[in-house]
């Protein structure tokens, strides 16, 4: 969880958008959490994944298994084995739907925001 959540939180610093973490424990033993968000423009998903790296690999001690789709920066997906964060542009993360998709995932509330969550 203070994988996602910071994950979550950099992305957020970061200017990127609709930030969401699932819980998806009880979805599949493969991973622990998905963290999305969304960035306007291909220097912007390339920064907030970099970012992300540095604070869970420098800050927080873990390592990074796999990296996709950075040349492309339509959909970043950062690989950290209980977490996978998943960076789109608008229109991709529009046609992908992971929300929709993985709809058993249980939305985290996230600590630094006075939102309620389902």
């Amino acid at each position: 969880m203070q994988l996602a959540l910071a994950a979550a939180r950099t992305a957020e610093d970061n200017n990127g958008k609709d930030v969401v973490v699932l819980d998806m424990r009880a979805v599949t033993p493969v991973f622990d959490y998905f963290v999305i968000a969304t960035g306007n423009s291909r220097r912007q998903l390339h920064a907030i994944s970099e970012e992300i790296d540095h604070k869970l690999e420098d800050d927080l001690g873990d390592k990074r298994m796999g990296i996709e789709g950075y040349n492309e920066s339509r959909w970043i997906l950062l690989d950290y084995g209980t977490v996978v964060i998943h960076l789109f542009d608008e229109e991709t993360r529009d046609y992908y739907s992971l929300e929709d998709f993985w709809n058993q995932g249980v939305r985290v509330k996230l600590p630094w925001r006075d939102e309620d969550v389902e």
